[in-house]
């Protein structure tokens, strides 16, 4: 059963924790009744949570709890097993809905898109058990909720829920494959598996990459560091829950392995390779795909030689995501996505001071002077993967492609494809620096626009999902 607002009732899949928020103090409201292990009575309504003598405490008008190790005549102690009644890690608390099919919670103030140009803050609403855990001196926000539930949330979060349906299922199936796939891997390192490394840095060159494995306590977090997740704020519309209940249980996997099913806003043209964003390790369903029918006359050049990235990215060539019907994109993004109209090819254009000042406060180095943005590898889709940059003062190569698009914004460039002009030169040094560049992300996996552009000229999912995801099979994992 589907009820309207988009969540599933009854269900059973498994659960996931994910981190919504950090502050030192946290406002909620609780609609419904809710057990706390060791409170006794439900609770219900407004409270404010902050953190007393390394300890959550929760205040409610008369009433007062607090994480497992203080207790006081008319203090009650609570824990944060799963399920109320249960023990507790010391620091946590937890509110357990009664009736999870209609209670509901609302967070207050909760950033999203940290980081980039479009943050915010807003008010949400969330299903689930409400966690209250001290994580670095703060308290963390997690809400713990069935994987399918947790979907229909996602993919209204990531897309607009009037997007195309069969663009909705594939992208059901891909956000379960990732998520199980992160899942997975959080699990083999809470074993004491190897964490792999992130980093490598030289006199010369800093590399460095992003990727999921700062999550110790939760197993995703809820914003576009890993998947765009606002509860039932937008968890509204009956088409999106029906796309994740027509596919529950659905998983992309690669021989007995789950997918780790990445996907991007838009690939520029073609997508790239796992290992040019992330770890040195190939994945044979993450490898370069042109975003156009497979009929498509004509090859697409090697982007990795510098004078083809420049011609493509200088160019429109036909894709998937060569779209500019407004119509089709109102559908498939949400209103702070539709702010940027501009992503398959997009300029943006530094003056010498501008672009100095930046690279100082994002790098914590002093380049002096910026004489100049060399490409020293690129990938197949023509992002960067590593950039050299050359100042007065100091000259480093930086990667990868995050590290880049950090390095040369106040929040994050659409992508690392792009090319460098320098214009108004005064003594061999520019005074102005144009990025001509394509895409919207890091381009691995599916690019949700040309998805999007797929289902609407009746592209079924599967054949969406084997476009972008080749060599991959679909297989039903649960009901």
């Amino acid at each position: 059963m589907i009820r309207g607002e988009g969540h599933i009732t009854g269900d059973r899949s498994p659960r996931v924790r994910v981190g919504i928020l950090r502050a030192a103090s946290i406002r909620f409201q609780l609609n419904g009744q809710y057990l706390t292990p060791g409170s006794g009575e439900p609770w219900s309504g407004s409270g404010e949570a902050g953190i007393r003598n390394g300890r959550v405490e929760v205040m409610q008008e008369t009433r007062l709890i607090t994480s497992p190790g203080i207790t006081s005549p008319g203090v009650a102690t609570a824990g944060g097993a799963a399920s109320p009644g249960g023990a507790a890690p010391s620091g946590t608390i937890l509110f357990e809905p009664r009736e999870p099919d209609s209670a509901y919670f609302e967070l207050f103030d909760v950033v999203i898109g940290i980081g980039f140009h479009w943050e915010r803050r807003e008010d949400q609403r969330f299903r689930g058990t409400l966690v209250l855990e001290i994580l670095d001196g703060l308290i963390q926000v997690i809400n713990e909720i069935p994987v399918e539930s947790y979907l229909a949330s996602v993919i209204s979060s990531e897309m607009n829920a009037g997007s195309p349906p069969e663009f909705l299922k594939a992208h059901a199936v891909i956000s379960r494959s990732w998520l199980l796939a992160q899942m997975e891997r959080k699990n083999a390192l809470d074993g004491n598996g190897p964490r792999k490394q992130s980093m490598r840095e030289t006199g010369e060159e800093l590399i460095r990459w992003y990727d999921r494995e700062d999550h110790d306590t939760f197993d995703v977090c809820a914003d576009d560091h890993c998947q765009r997740y606002q509860g039932i704020t937008r968890a509204h519309h009956p088409e999106v829950a029906g796309a994740v209940q027509s596919t529950a249980g659905e998983v992309l996997f690669y021989g007995d392995e789950i997918c780790d099913a990445r996907f991007s806003k838009c690939c520029g043209g073609i997508t790239e390779r796992y290992e040019h964003c992330w770890e040195e390790v190939p994945h044979p369903y993450l490898q370069p795909v042109p975003d156009r029918p497979e009929t498509a006359g004509g090859a697409i050049p090697d982007l990795r030689v510098e004078r083809n990235a420049v011609a493509y990215i200088r160019s429109r060539p036909e894709a998937f995501c060569n779209t500019s019907d407004r119509e089709l994109l109102g559908m498939v993004l949400n209103d702070y996505d539709l702010a940027s109209k501009d992503f398959f090819r997009w300029q943006v254009s530094y003056s010498q001071e501008e672009l100095a000042a930046l690279v100082r406060e994002k790098s914590g180095r002093d380049f002096g002077k910026i004489l100049d943005l060399v490409p020293v590898e690129r990938g197949a889709s023509a992002r960067l993967v590593r950039l050299k940059i050359v100042g007065t003062q100091q000259t480093i190569t930086i990667g990868k492609e995050l590290e880049i698009r950090r390095w040369l914004s106040r929040s994050h460039l659409y992508s690392a494809a792009f090319t460098v002009q320098k214009e108004g030169f005064r003594e061999g040094v520019p005074g102005k620096f144009i990025l001509h560049g394509a895409g919207w992300g890091h381009g691995v996996g599916l690019c949700q626009i040309g998805a999007a552009v797929m289902a609407d000229r009746g592209y079924t999912y599967h054949q969406i999902l084997l476009h972008y995801y080749r060599n991959a099979t679909i297989r039903k994992c649960y009901e």
